[in-house]
């Protein structure tokens, strides 16, 4: 039996594509390893957000060749999509695939050898079909991400990733509950519908359908518990929308809301389409229909001209939302986008000393989100097990918890109540 090996970097769309090809892979007689193992193919499901991720894949290709000389090496995903020269140029690299046609990807390997050159990326801007990978089982029993939508329209100064994923594309909403049937067979209890640009699901397609239709249809499927939104801009959360979701009862009361910068002037050199004062109407709406909400959100410092000034204005913004969490990313010029090429590129460690800041407020932010559920008894779905022998999940709020059991809990939702509130998690006891 040949031996496959994945290695992923980047998002919950990655993820997910690595899962469908994984399982294409063990439908075609080949045994799943570890990444680090010795496997006879290597696959890298890329990401291109920044030059780190590009760096990383690299690194990883040079890394795995010495394990097996005789190995075939696939690069997929978006940084095969922008660079594909410049992939293949790599010595140890055999096939090229891009963001699309992965369904092929064990008849191309089985097609190679070691001494192959081969890459089948092709305009990505042409495609207009969702394609189809789905998966029916992943790397565990408790939460499956499940893509619907792929592409992007928004084209924000920084962002290289429409030119990797193309135009808007959405999924067959009947395919999608397919899916999640299988998986709650399965034994799956929590979705995450993801995407590149979700809450622009269903504008490519001729039916009167969005993001809420998928959402009230996989709220029917029986064994799911949960429903969880990936990451989606504020400009989804009208009156009407939050109105919506609110009688939605498996949906969870968690959203990711993207915000980039808290100054409106750094906001419109990104041209991301909203400005403070509609962030914080739909953060200040959120709280008030949903109890318990918690809203977390990604932050990009050090974006071009981002001034003293403008960094001050975010941080204050910030200080003053509460939010419960915050991805903080340094940027990245990424060739090809016209913030690349802006006037004004700030410095790094001006970059990094901005990043320690907004990582010690988002610190002090979860510290008071979860203080305020001390002695009450929240549901827990637990994942996995971590190094010190914890049990370790996710409230339906999306606050991590680890807690001891004498009991393989793995798979299973069930109550806690928070003993002691750390960095980023709390430690609680089973109820």
């Amino acid at each position: 039996m040949k031996k496959v090996a994945f290695y992923t970097l980047g998002c919950k769309v990655n993820q997910y594509e690595t899962e469908a090809m994984l399982e294409m892979f063990e439908k075609n007689g080949y045994e799943n390893v570890g990444s680090e193992d010795y496997a006879d193919v290597y696959v890298i499901n890329t990401c291109t957000v920044t030059h780190m991720s590009d760096r990383k894949s690299r690194q990883y290709i040079r890394r795995v060749k010495k394990k097996n000389p005789n190995s075939i090496i696939a690069v997929v995903g978006c940084y095969s999509q922008v660079s594909p020269e410049e992939i293949l140029d790599i010595e140890d690299v055999n096939l090229v695939m891009g963001t699309n046609d992965r369904r092929t990807i064990v008849d191309k390997v089985d097609k190679i050898d070691s001494n192959s050159k081969v890459s089948t990326v092709d305009d990505i801007m042409k495609v207009r079909a969702f394609e189809e990978i789905e998966i029916s089982q992943t790397n565990g029993k408790t939460r499956a991400f499940i893509k619907i939508q792929d592409g992007c329209d928004r084209y924000c100064s920084y962002c290289i990733i429409p030119y990797a994923r193309g135009r808007i594309r959405s999924r067959d909403r009947q395919s999608i509950i397919e899916e999640i049937e299988k998986l709650a067979a399965n034994g799956y209890k929590e979705v995450v519908l993801t995407g590149i640009h979700v809450a622009s699901y269903g504008r490519d397609l001729d039916e009167d359908i969005d993001i809420l239709t998928v959402i009230k249809d996989v709220n029917k499927v029986e064994g799911i518990e949960r429903i969880r939104l990936s990451s989606v801009e504020p400009v989804l959360f009208t009156e009407d929308f939050i109105d919506q979701i609110s009688k939605i009862d498996k949906l969870v009361p968690h959203y990711h809301l993207s915000l980039q910068s808290g100054c409106d002037a750094t906001l419109k050199r990104m041209n991301r389409r909203y400005t403070t004062e509609d962030y914080k109407r739909t953060v200040d709406n959120l709280r008030a229909r949903i109890p318990g909400v918690s809203l977390t959100t990604d932050v990009i410092v050090g974006f071009p001209g981002e001034t003293n000034e403008e960094f001050s204005q975010t941080l204050a913004y910030l200080k003053d939302l509460k939010l419960m969490h915050m991805h903080v990313f340094k940027y990245s010029p990424r060739k090809g986008t016209p913030a690349a090429v802006m006037e004004d590129q700030v410095d790094p460690q001006m970059k990094q000393m901005r990043s320690d800041s907004l990582l010690a407020l988002s610190t002090k932010n979860f510290k008071l989100f979860a203080d305020q559920f001390i002695n009450t008894d929240l549901k827990v779905l637990f994942e996995e097990v971590d190094k010190d022998g914890y049990y370790e999940g996710l409230t339906d709020n999306y606050m991590r918890i680890k807690v001891r059991s004498d009991l393989d809990i793995r798979g299973q939702i069930l109550p806690i109540r928070i003993e002691e509130i750390c960095d980023d998690y709390c430690i609680a006891g089973l109820v």
